[in-house]
């Protein structure tokens, strides 16, 4: 034994050849945190101390290789300033440096996820083996961060630098034939083959038919691209990266810089250029945010793993109602490999439903996704049925039908009738009180809510909605299925508009009071979109349809007429009025048009600005931090609102409901962190100002006005 640590440990076999394992005690997973980094320096060390070794070899004991750095310290040591952090980033260097220059060559044995600090960890060796399922890549613009490690210094001289910005600008995983084909790898063998390739590479090394010198000298100097390859190169993918990018998410364009200032540097200048970058990216608000959107979204899944062990897997599923969002519901469940039944009472909406699957599918095979024989094995696991005399077996049904609570306490009562006495059954509602639709079943403990968002395929929330009676075995079994169905599950308990409209609406009231003021709803759509939000208010509600918001606005209106409550007509009803119901019929506020692909365009329309028009009280002009204000102030009180009822047990389920659910810009962190971004006082006293003027829907909760006088968080 060469050395024993916590999480690595290395021998010396008989070949003389130094086997470093990574294996963290007590962690399902390898990660690299302060205590693991000083541990390989020390490992190291001990390395370089024996004599006559003749070849090292880096390996896990876990199914992955290393999964990165621990990101759970992130938010810590960035708080110790940009000093510290490139001190922090040189001395690993340093560390990944040393094995970069053993006194005989090295492999890396990759056998699973090599990610961040794992996959820059594997550059620093002569050679890398990768096994067939195992994947690489360096993900860190995700976060709002560059790879700090030698990533940007490494890659580009070992697969090119247009394949390096393409891996480091995308953030992507890589499968291994993709990596073998770049040369990031020097081969791809099955996992039980990993060791001994890494072995026979070692033995070609040390007999002179592999060249490791050779390979450091590529390494560790300067990139081979000439002044005008370097602009061709780096200028070309600074506008392609821009564009995909966006304003708000700087770390993919910075990371193009570092490669760019460090091509023409040696190895130790580069790397001091890319930890100054790293130091000042950590530093940014929009790297706090996504790290603590990564941290909030690992709680959220730990939350749903332990509302999944209170219930039972799901084998068979069905849905009620089969027109788009039943079909969507379908190919979900059938494209992650659950059985489910499709009832409806028509054929014709039978017939829409699996045509909405089959289009589904049909995407899948066009973009490689899918082979064809895949697509029609997947399509079997949907069965279209009139009736329900298949139901005696199902273990969960979700019942989509149209949003009227009598509808769907009719459906819900009869398909009761029908399944086993612990079938779950969950309604697809996204307004309707789940207490009120259990009131009429005989057996309201094993029912609960199942909100979709559409389209199904594409948003990954499920709301799990949780009554008065709903068992926790229900809760359990419903997270369960979602899960199974690759979604993200957040539990909130029963209120109008349950979590996510209940704080949309009010976002929507503040768009309202700002159009009978005079404020332009297309300069206010712009405004929003720059501030990070997929789409602006009157344009998700042309999205959402105007009818459905209508009734959504109702829901919310009785059940908290302090503040939602309105006297008159507002925009949303105009339209209705006027048979404007968003791209559904056409025309909201927006006119749209299908372009080459069939998609809906939206075009400006006068008709919308007259109906909008009609309805100013009084004209006046607003600034764009006023309108993101009026509407940002709303959303983020309701969401505190519903903290403090109950409705969201954390901040982080909060925060992440919005995200995943409306599209709540992902670089600001949620409403919560939006609070905090701007402090709890200052918030408080601009919510005040804004309630003198427009009311209740502005004004801050008690509590969070003694969080704000007493200096409190929410996030820790």
């Amino acid at each position: 034994m060469i050395y024993q640590g916590n999480a690595i440990t290395v021998v010396r076999d008989d070949d003389d050849i130094a086997l470093l394992t990574f294996d963290l005690k007590d962690e399902s997973i390898n990660k690299l945190s302060s205590t693991v980094v000083t541990e390989l320096d020390e490992a190291l060390q001990a390395i370089r101390g024996e004599s006559g070794l003749r070849g090292l070899i880096l390996g896990s004991g876990k199914d992955a290789f290393i999964v990165g750095a621990d990101i759970t310290e992130f938010h810590g040591l960035f708080q110790q300033g940009e000093d510290y952090l490139v001190e922090m980033n040189q001395k690993v260097h340093t560390i990944f440096n040393a094995i970069e220059d053993m006194p005989f060559p090295t492999v890396a044995a990759i056998n699973g996820l090599a990610l961040g600090g794992g996959c820059e960890i594997t550059l620093t060796t002569d050679f890398r083996v990768m096994a067939a399922e195992a994947e690489i890549g360096l993900p860190e613009t995700k976060l709002g961060i560059l790879p700090g490690w030698g990533g940007c210094v490494r890659l580009p001289r070992l697969i090119g630098a247009d394949n390096a910005i393409e891996w480091i600008a995308g953030g992507s995983q890589n499968k291994a034939d993709v990596a073998l084909a770049v040369g990031a790898v020097d081969a791809v063998v099955s996992a039980s083959q990993l060791e001994a390739a890494a072995r026979d590479i070692l033995s070609r090394a040390n007999t002179g038919e592999l060249d490791i010198q050779a390979r450091r000298r590529e390494k560790t100097g300067p990139l081979h691209l000439n002044a005008i390859e370097q602009m061709m190169t780096f200028e070309t993918a600074k506008g392609y990266v821009a564009g995909k990018a966006g304003p708000h998410y700087p770390a993919p364009i910075e990371a193009i810089k570092v490669i760019q200032k460090g091509a023409g540097e040696s190895r130790e200048r580069a790397q001091a250029i890319e930890a100054k970058a790293f130091a000042k990216l950590a530093l940014t608000d929009v790297c706090y945010n996504l790290v603590g959107l990564f941290l909030n979204d690992q709680a959220v899944k730990k939350q749903a793993g332990h509302y999944e062990k209170l219930g039972h897997s799901i084998q068979q599923a069905a849905v009620l109602g089969a027109g788009i969002m039943g079909g969507g519901i379908a190919y979900q469940s059938a494209s992650k490999g659950t059985p489910i039944l499709m009832k409806d009472i028509k054929g014709d909406a039978i017939e829409l439903g699996l045509e909405e699957a089959r289009k589904l599918f049909g995407k899948q095979v066009e973009r490689g996704k899918l082979t064809n024989e895949q697509m029609a094995e997947r399509l079997t696991n949907i069965r279209p049925t009139l009736s329900y005399g298949d139901f005696g077996t199902v273990d969960l049904v979700v019942e989509a039908v149209v949003e009227n609570p009598k509808v769907k306490d009719g459906v819900l009562t009869e398909v009761e009738g029908w399944v086993d006495d612990s079938t779950v059954l969950t309604s697809n509602t996204s307004t309707i009180s789940i207490n009120r639709l259990a009131r009429n079943l005989k057996r309201p403990e094993n029912f609960c809510g199942m909100h979709f968002f559409n389209p199904v395929h594409r948003m990954p929330l499920v709301e799990v909605i949780r009554g008065e009676k709903t068992s926790d075995v229900a809760v359990g079994t419903t997270v369960a299925y979602a899960r199974a169905m690759g979604k993200t599950p957040i539990v909130v308990n029963d209120c109008p508009g349950f979590l996510v409209n209940r704080v949309l609406f009010p976002y929507f009231g503040g768009f309202s009071h700002l159009v009978e003021q005079g404020a332009d709803f297309e300069h206010v759509d712009k405004v929003m979109e720059s501030f990070g939000w997929p789409m602006g208010p009157a344009y998700l509600l042309d999205v959402v349809g105007m009818d459905t918001a209508v009734h959504a606005q109702e829901v919310m209106a009785e059940g908290f007429p302090d503040r939602m409550a309105r006297d008159g007509k507002n925009a949303i009803q105009i339209m209705v009025d006027n048979d404007r119901l968003g791209q559904k019929n056409g025309k909201g506020f927006y006119a749209y048009e299908e372009d080459k692909k069939g998609k809906p365009q939206k075009v400006s329309d006068e008709r919308a600005g007259e109906l909008v028009g009609s309805l100013v009280t009084q004209r006046r002009s607003f600034s764009d931090e006023e309108i993101i204000a009026r509407l940002m102030v709303p959303l983020c009180l309701e969401t505190v609102r519903c903290l403090e009822d109950g409705i969201v047990g954390s901040p982080a389920e909060a925060d992440m409901a919005l995200i995943y659910g409306i599209g709540f810009p992902p670089f600001r962190g949620g409403a919560i962190r939006y609070i905090e971004a701007n402090g709890l006082g200052p918030f408080v006293d601009m919510a005040d100002r804004l309630a003198d003027e427009l009311g209740s829907l502005y004004a801050p909760t008690d509590k969070l006005r003694q969080m704000a006088r007493s200096g409190e968080r929410f996030y820790a």
